[in-house]
């Protein structure tokens, strides 16, 4: 792993500190490097609950077709008809956030749909992480980075398997 190095420049995610804050909601246009596609049966229902409840907003919509959901730069998810599986697949997609976020979103998709997180829970790779299961079965994980502590039992783990955290 000698070939990687610090970018948090060209990333929207900030260097994680006990009150990091997130960027702001990114309504630029952009040829999207990556993004989701999650079917639903309720096109407006969805919408609702990934704006009220995981912090998206609505980028654009053609009526019936598709709605464009944002969050930060680089997070993005097209909301299309469609029939979805009757569980959750073993697939998941990761949503950065900082940890001042996580209790608010478990909060809002709770009072939205009950029963629907799992979390938070602190990871061994040095992040707490609140999985949400949305209306249409999507597994989200929203993954707050926490602060490095190179005597951590994080830090140890991640020096294991040959990870060096930054320098102080």
């Amino acid at each position: 792993m000698t070939d990687t190095y610090p970018a948090f420049d060209i990333s929207p995610v900030p260097v994680p500190t006990p009150d990091a804050a997130p960027p702001e909601l990114f309504r630029g246009i952009y040829g999207m490097p990556m993004f989701v596609t999650v079917p639903t049966t309720d096109l407006a229902a969805s919408v609702d609950f990934w704006t009220r409840g995981l912090g998206f907003f609505d980028l654009f919509s053609v009526p019936g077709r598709i709605t464009h959901l944002r969050r930060w730069v680089f997070q993005d998810v097209l909301l299309v008809p469609g029939e979805h599986p009757a569980e959750a697949p073993a697939l998941s997609v990761s949503f950065s956030c900082v940890l001042s976020q996580l209790d608010e979103i478990a909060a809002a998709c709770s009072a939205l749909r009950p029963g629907c997180t799992t979390g938070p829970r602190s990871m061994p790779w040095n992040s707490v992480e609140l999985e949400i299961r949305t209306p249409e079965h999507t597994r989200v994980i929203m993954t707050a980075a926490r602060p490095y502590d190179p005597d951590s039992p994080e830090a140890e783990h991640l020096r294991s398997i040959g990870i060096e955290g930054p320098e102080a």
